[in-house]
């Protein structure tokens, strides 16, 4: 059965895109699902680290292209309907985020692993953005992303040509932080998910929000403002320094509550 699952072991959380018989290919229910599960998350304060991951052996390969005129063309919505929605609550969240990537990670598949913090694949997964294949055009959400990621030049061909691409020539293309062989993909997804969940997540949250805004060519001086007079009020840095000082691991104890960020406009 077509869904999103989501399933919490300790500080990591897991968001599973679930189609399994289509390459995990996201209906118009499930593009709907992704803000509401991911705003679930957020509130949630054991949560420390959310990995986003396809069932079975594909990431995903987009969005289901019996449901794309509801998905793309939803009535309210902005230019990408569903899919910009749910692409930008998952580059907002908060809190650290990781895709898990195996197998297709195709078309609006992609928009969801590249609004992802860090991107983690297999040495078989595939890579594509599909929109000229089919004769639609991509959301602009999506299309500013990619070039953020990659850059124009790059992202003219991966647009145009539509190809497949490997896992080694997206990771040359900086689309993805490591690669690793397919059976040690989720120890190796597991291994960094607990080192970001052992971090300070007041220095992850600020310095994400920090670098979005950099990003967004947005001020950031307001909002760096803002972190640091938290990072004043908060007992991370002391309890980071004498931690590294007795050589043992530190156990950080902010948990945002009470913190309003200030938004990237």
């Amino acid at each position: 059965m077509a869904g999103i699952a989501v399933e919490t072991r300790g500080t990591i959380a897991t968001l599973t895109i679930e189609n399994v018989g289509k390459r995990n290919s996201v209906t118009a229910k499930m593009w709907h699902r992704l803000p509401e599960a991911l705003s679930e998350l957020a509130s949630d304060p054991s949560v420390k680290v959310l990995v986003v991951r396809g069932a079975g052996a594909d990431f995903s390969s987009g969005a289901d292209i019996r449901d794309l005129a509801r998905i793309l063309h939803a009535p309210g919505m902005p230019d990408g309907g569903l899919v910009t929605v749910a692409e930008n609550a998952l580059a907002e969240f908060t809190k650290p985020t990781v895709a898990a990537i195996d197998g297709f990670c195709v078309g609006g598949g992609w928009q969801i692993a590249a609004a992802c913090d860090v991107r983690i694949a297999s040495d078989r997964a595939t890579f594509g953005i599909t929109p000229a294949r089919i004769g639609i055009i991509y959301p602009l959400s999506g299309i500013q992303r990619l070039v953020s990621i990659v850059g124009p030049a790059t992202a003219k061909y991966l647009l145009f040509s539509g190809e497949l691409i490997s896992s080694g020539q997206a990771v040359s293309l900086g689309m993805l932080s490591q690669v690793h062989p397919a059976p040690g993909l989720w120890a190796a997804v597991d291994s960094f998910a607990g080192m970001l969940a052992s971090r300070s997540q007041l220095s992850i949250q600020a310095m994400k929000q920090l670098v979005h805004a950099f990003a967004a060519g947005e001020d950031a001086a307001a909002i760096g403002d803002a972190w640091q007079g938290e990072a004043a009020a908060s007992d991370d840095a002391e309890i980071g320094a004498a931690a590294f000082l007795a050589h043992e691991t530190p156990s950080f104890s902010w948990t945002g509550s009470g913190f309003v960020r200030r938004p990237v406009v």
